[in-house]
């Protein structure tokens, strides 16, 4: 099982999530999408595709652009389609 914990809070859990580079990527589905905001924020990677982000809001507090996800990824990162992966401070476990 697989657990994304950010302010004492469980973000998102699942026992089926893919890895890569080193990020595990949690199913949309294993979200407690009360905690996320869609962000404007949107990057780039040459074999991934266009990132988007999700502010995760816990407790009153505001963790900017702390998980990402690509919403239409390039054939070679099909596997992380809808999949969310998180950084800045949320701690993850597996």
């Amino acid at each position: 099982m697989a657990k994304a914990i950010w302010n004492s809070t469980v973000l998102a859990e699942s026992e089926s999530y893919e890895t890569v580079e080193g990020n595990i990527y949690f199913p949309l589905s294993a979200l407690n999408r009360e905690h996320f905001v869609e962000s404007s924020t949107t990057t780039g990677c040459p074999w991934k595709g266009t990132a988007s982000y999700f502010t995760v809001n816990v407790n009153g507090e505001e963790n900017r652009d702390a998980a990402w996800y690509y919403p239409d990824p390039k054939p070679a990162a099909d596997n992380i389609r809808d999949h969310v992966a998180f950084w800045r401070g949320v701690e993850i476990s597996a």
